[in-house]
């Protein structure tokens, strides 16, 4: 019943009304569930932190119940890390109306929007966006063959502490790197597969009798 902090994610859960009891509970990760109906909830008055990505949530009238909640500050529907998403998140503008639903968000799938580093979480997003519109000239992709790591590989190490808030933005962190390292990892195999693709093109054709 005083249970503060509790991750159930990863458990095929379809069913929440066993948590409907835990009023003083304020972190509930749910991701990689079978969610669809959020009910039980609306009576977790002290909910801050919820993550819900992965799961069945179809459409915007399923966080309804939830407008109740005063003290949420953190939602999470989509998580690109693990390719977790809901099926609600198809309708583009849903950021837009959960923001306008819970004007209390300060943080909507990993993503600040409001307060301290929105304003570097949109630069991100802006600096991305013309990446993205100047790897291709003419459709082809720009070759950058003196690209380098901007640090080592060791400078992002973070050292883990007891405090619970810093090791809950040690993780989310972490899942931020992780991604970063994902979109890496594609982008080399797309330049290595479009170098091979080229080099194959200058190569003479040849014919055996």
């Amino acid at each position: 019943m005083n249970l503060e902090r509790l991750d159930l994610s990863g458990n095929n859960i379809t069913n929440l009304a066993a948590l409907s009891s835990l009023r003083l509970l304020f972190v509930l990760n749910l991701s990689a569930n079978r969610i669809s109906n959020l009910e039980p909830l609306h009576n977790c008055e002290n909910l801050q932190n919820l993550n819900l990505a992965g799961n069945n949530i179809s459409s915007i009238e399923s966080f309804h119940c939830l407008k109740s909640l005063r003290k949420l500050e953190n939602i999470r529907l989509k998580d690109n890390t693990y390719n977790y998403t809901n099926p609600v998140c198809r309708n583009t503008p849903y950021r837009t109306i959960i923001l306008e639903m819970f004007p209390t968000i300060k943080v909507l799938d990993g993503e600040r929007v409001v307060g301290r580093g929105s304003d570097l979480y949109q630069l991100c997003k802006d600096i991305d966006d013309t990446i993205k519109a100047g790897l291709y000239k003419n459709g082809q992709l720009i070759e950058h063959p003196d690209c380098k790591p901007w640090v080592e590989d060791t400078y992002w190490e973070i050292k883990r502490s007891n405090n619970a808030i810093i090791d809950e933005a040690y993780k989310q962190f972490n899942d931020v790197l992780h991604e970063c390292r994902l979109l890496n990892n594609r982008a080399t195999h797309v330049i290595s597969q479009t170098e091979r693709s080229m080099s194959l093109k200058k190569q003479p054709k040849q014919y055996a009798i």
